[in-house]
């Protein structure tokens, strides 16, 4: 992009670029991220006369070559001062774009960008290596569209268009994956995609860029959970005595806790069913029992079973089984797009 400027046909004065969604697994696109970026990146005095000191210093050694030197011409020196002198270290371009979280069509205009200074026709393209970086939130935020419909049409098939008419179903898909992503950066800007479409999240980031960068005091909510660290350090033996402490600590509200630390089903039939019942049915809230191992889905239905043998189920509209509001089930190990649909698929099949 440094050496573009000397490309352009003689007397090219305006250039307008467009950013779309060529193609992929969704027809329809969920556009998200780009005030972000702007906002960071482009808006206001972004040029400046240390900038472009370091960059000249830095491109000097990045283009020079031990047979042929440098070419002087390669960094445009002379054009990034000038856009402190006319614009006040202003970028002179103007974006158009469809408000984000509108739904387009694949293969139409998200986004448009073009220079305001003749003079600068160069700006418009050295601009795309950073905005381009609008695919990975616009692709989580498309993805996360589409698994919130999964989501909402086994809920109406199974019964339970209740949960939705309560907005529950925004719940129904939490975002813990702040660990597997590639930066701190990504995981805002695909976190913040998720809550697009969605109000349950662990990831921090999403929640302090949305804040800053989108005006929204709190997008997302989540609830006490445990991890395997903080139950395996009671020991094997003293295993149902942390997850009484679970029930002790958060004595009302939801509350999660990973249960296959040792064995999930003993867990669920020993632990949960029978010690730890009473103290389940009588909280003012619900537990959530979490496995983390197992094959899917089969994982999913044997606890539901093993759950359903101690605390009974009722049913939905459809007929339909449903745990008793004192206890609910999250599968968060393996979880993508395929394995959510052959979850519920599965589940809906067995009667759940």
């Amino acid at each position: 992009k440094v050496t573009h400027h000397l490309q352009y046909p003689p007397g090219t004065t305006k250039i307008y670029s467009y950013f779309e969604s060529r193609g992929g697994a969704y027809e329809e696109v969920c556009f998200f991220g780009l005030q972000y970026y702007l906002k960071k990146y482009m808006v206001g005095p972004v040029v400046t006369e240390a900038k472009i000191k370091q960059a000249e210093e830095y491109f000097k050694i990045h283009f020079s070559h031990p047979v042929w030197g440098l070419n002087e011409k390669l960094f445009n020196r002379g054009a990034w001062e000038d856009i402190i002198k006319k614009h006040g270290g202003h970028l002179p371009v103007i974006v158009k774009a469809v408000p984000e979280g509108t739904v387009v069509n694949y293969k139409n205009v998200l986004f448009t960008l073009e220079n305001t200074d003749d003079a600068c026709f160069w700006l418009t393209n050295y601009l795309e290596s950073l905005l381009v970086q609008l695919w990975y939130p616009t692709t989580v935020c498309t993805q996360s569209r589409e698994q919130k419909k999964i989501i909402t049409r086994y809920l109406k098939e199974t019964g339970s268009q209740d949960v939705i008419d309560k907005g529950l179903h925004l719940f129904k898909l939490h975002d813990f994956g702040f660990r597997g992503v590639s930066s701190v950066e990504s995981a805002a800007t695909g976190g913040a995609g998720h809550l697009v479409n969605f109000l349950g999240t662990d990831t921090m980031a999403a929640l302090m860029m949305i804040k800053d960068y989108y005006g929204e005091p709190m997008a997302g909510f989540s609830i006490p959970a445990s991890e395997h660290s903080t139950m395996t350090s009671w020991g094997r033996e003293r295993e149902v005595d942390a997850m009484r402490n679970m029930l002790v600590q958060y004595p009302k509200g939801v509350v999660a806790c990973v249960s296959d630390s040792y064995d999930i089903f003993k867990a669920c039939e020993d632990y949960w069913g029978t010690e730890l019942k009473e103290m389940i049915e009588k909280r003012d809230g619900f537990l959530v029992v979490r496995p983390d191992s197992g094959e899917l889905p089969k994982i999913v239905l044997d606890v539901l079973d093993k759950l359903a043998g101690k605390f009974g189920t009722t049913e939905t509209s459809t007929g339909h089984k449903l745990l008793p509001p004192c206890i609910r089930v999250i599968q968060g190990d393996g979880i993508d797009i395929n394995s959510l649909e052959m979850i519920l698929q599965t589940m809906t099949d067995a009667g759940w």
